[in-house]
């Protein structure tokens, strides 16, 4: 008997960290766009890759997380970011991608992020600004 509920216990706990870390692995996208919002880029190169594609107005290129983050700080303070509304979101194999608009003082700007599942856990690795006229 004592075998028995041993065994559903374990089975429990395991069933439940699994779920966990599945949830978990698909909330970055959330976090992400939570962090622009916010127009805050430390708490959004937290999710960069090693290095993140980004591609802005006047500029594109691919940086070091680092880089990227100053890159990305001084974009949201040059515009003022006021909100991020999601158009759509989707999944592709290990990717997913998240499509919206950056509203800022000096205007709106369509966004592309994309996500990738990266050892064991989902980094961001692109991210597209598009002024929108």
């Amino acid at each position: 008997m004592k075998t028995y509920l041993g065994f559903i216990f374990i089975s429990i706990g395991l069933l439940l960290s699994s779920f966990h870390s599945t949830h978990k692995a698909g909330t970055n996208i959330d976090e992400i766009v939570v962090a622009i919002r916010l127009g805050n880029a430390a708490q959004l190169s937290r999710y960069f890759d090693s290095r993140v594609d980004i591609s802005l107005p006047d500029k594109t290129d691919s940086y070091s997380r680092n880089q990227a983050e100053m890159v990305i700080r001084d974009f949201f303070s040059s515009i003022g970011v006021r909100n991020f509304e999601i158009k759509y979101k989707g999944e592709n194999n290990d990717s997913k991608y998240c499509l919206g608009t950056l509203q800022t003082k000096n205007g709106n700007f369509q966004t592309k992020l994309l996500v990738k599942q990266k050892d064991n856990k989902q980094v961001l690795q692109e991210i597209v600004f598009q002024s929108v006229e």
